[in-house]
């Protein structure tokens, strides 16, 4: 992605401890990021660490003369692409909901011409309190991005709403407000993960796809406006922020699921390392070992993905193929013969349980390379390609 540049404020508050693993990870992912910190923050984690972390001298003070004509507020607001503001206290949502200015951040906000997000962070009582849910209510028809809060243990001891959103959910948050929002409005259904076909009540047959391909291409197409719906095999993932997931075991549970979520959706994308093959009957019981050889029955489970590009009025149909070899020859041989409009190629041993992967894209204008990247880089590049597709543009 090009490299756009964030304002991360920071205000009091018990959650600020959490802004120094936001800051790494928006850093990580290619952000450049520069902190504006209140002076009530200072008081929870001091400028030294969020400089290490950033690379970038802190800024505290309105009048600080490291900032030409003394205008940090300007100059600050004009460099940023957006401003960040996590966490955001009660008094500091205030501030922000009367066009009040009284320090740096506050006058910063004020004099920004980009997006504002701010990820709320306070006790219960407070949150719920009318005058911050009227502020709340400002702020949002005022075109502020309010990221959370979320449910709880509190550092005050209590539970309930106001704790400040985790910094992995917020990194999407932020991630997400700088896509375009090519799909917005169109519903995406996908399989991702492995199945797991029982043998008997402990043993299955299974594979080592890991979801993490089919869970960065659900992020990527909610990041682009899509309400996404992912039918998902056995796997420890985090589901993306607000998908519908369904959690299946086999593949012919993952198979009915389709069938009963597909008539809904513009867009159909099987990720999913669905097994070819299930054991024709599998014992209630444990198999106990003994010395003789012992023999399974395999059957065919469906193609789900066959059967959705076979409807009579199919959704734009993307397909999965992960081949050890030949890869060109035989994902184009997959994409004609269940005549789909594009199918993704990798090469498994590259792929399956990594982080990072490049893709083939095979579709009747040929063949597309997505050199090697991490999975939510290509998959952002993959679901644009989708959208372009889906809309009949040519690349």
């Amino acid at each position: 992605m090009n490299k756009q540049h964030i304002v991360l404020g920071i205000t009091g508050g018990i959650a600020a401890y959490k802004s120094a693993e936001l800051l790494r990870q928006l850093v990580k992912q290619g952000y450049s990021v520069q902190v504006a910190m209140t002076d009530a923050a200072c008081h929870f984690i001091t400028p030294t660490t969020l400089q290490a972390l950033s690379g970038k001298p802190v800024y505290t003070d309105q009048w600080d003369a490291r900032v030409d004509n003394s205008m940090a507020h300007i100059n600050l607001s004009r460099e940023a692409d957006a401003i960040v503001i996590a966490p955001a206290s009660a008094d500091f949502i205030a501030k922000l909901s009367h066009g009040l200015a009284d320090d740096l951040l506050s006058t910063l906000c004020l004099a920004r011409n980009c997006p504002l997000l701010i990820a709320p962070a306070m006790n219960r009582e407070m949150w719920l309190n009318p005058a911050t849910q009227r502020n709340i209510a400002q702020l949002i028809a005022d075109g502020v991005q309010v990221m959370g809060p979320d449910s709880g243990i509190q550092a005050c001891g209590e539970t309930g709403m106001g704790r400040m959103l985790e910094p992995e959910q917020l990194a999407e948050h932020i991630a997400a407000a700088f896509q375009p929002k090519l799909l917005k409005g169109k519903k995406i259904l996908m399989t991702a993960g492995p199945t797991y076909e029982a043998i008997d009540a402990v043993r299955g047959i299974t594979n080592r796809s890991s979801g993490k391909m089919g869970y960065a291409i659900a992020q990527a197409a909610q990041e682009m406006g899509a309400e996404v719906t992912l039918v998902s095999g056995p796997t420890a993932l985090a589901t993306p922020l607000r998908a519908l997931r369904i959690d299946v075991q086999s593949a012919a549970q993952m198979y009915d699921a389709v069938r009963k979520q597909v008539a809904a959706c513009d867009i159909f994308i099987a990720v999913a390392a669905v097994a070819d093959y299930r054991v024709a009957e599998p014992c209630e019981q444990k198999i106990k070992k003994s010395a003789a050889p012992l023999t399974l029955t395999l059957v065919p489970n469906p193609d789900i993905l066959a059967y959705v590009a076979a409807l009579a009025n199919p959704p734009y149909c993307v397909g999965f193929a992960a081949e050890s070899e030949n890869l060109a020859e035989y994902a184009e041989q997959k994409r004609q013969a269940k005549r789909l409009p594009l199918l993704v190629g990798n090469i498994a041993q590259q792929a399956i349980g990594s982080d990072d992967n490049e893709l083939m894209l095979f579709d009747d204008n040929g063949i597309h390379a997505l050199p090697r990247a991490d999975k939510l880089t290509l998959a952002r590049q993959l679901m644009h390609h989708i959208a372009q597709r889906y809309e009949g543009i040519l690349i």
